[in-house]
């Protein structure tokens, strides 16, 4: 038994609030070529996003800015992996310990996480969102 699953069993936290297991593929692009389609650029509210799965495995946070452009971002939680909630308000939460990020541009707002979401290279082709 590793010192990660004594720790995670004696406070209590699931496994996936932990950052193992779960039956999502690992977050970010898969096995996806620059070019794939993501979603529709009409899908995208300006100033919103929302979490696209990726065709060939992986997930992704997709964002609209308010000038328009789009970004998107590994929606793993820098500080356990847990999934991140697609934007509100301007902000990204991370449900399992609080964690807020900046919806434009990933930056960290309050921890615990010490660093912000991880950029993914994506663009707009036409009406789509595609890969980088």
């Amino acid at each position: 038994m590793t010192r990660r699953n004594v720790l995670c069993g004696l406070v209590g936290l699931t496994v996936a609030g932990c950052g193992g297991g779960g039956t999502r593929p690992a977050a970010g692009t898969g096995t996806a070529k620059p070019g794939t389609a993501l979603v529709g650029l009409s899908e995208l509210p300006v100033g919103g996003g929302k979490l696209v799965d990726v065709p060939g495995g992986g997930r992704l946070l997709i964002v609209r800015t308010r000038a328009g452009q789009v970004r998107a971002f590994d929606p793993r939680c820098p500080h356990t992996g847990s999934i991140v909630s697609a934007p509100a308000g301007g902000q990204v939460d991370c449900p399992t310990h609080g964690s807020t990020f900046d919806a434009e541009t990933g930056d960290l707002r309050k921890g615990p996480a010490t660093t912000g979401l991880t950029p993914v290279g994506v663009r707009a082709d036409g009406d789509r969102v595609v890969l980088a």
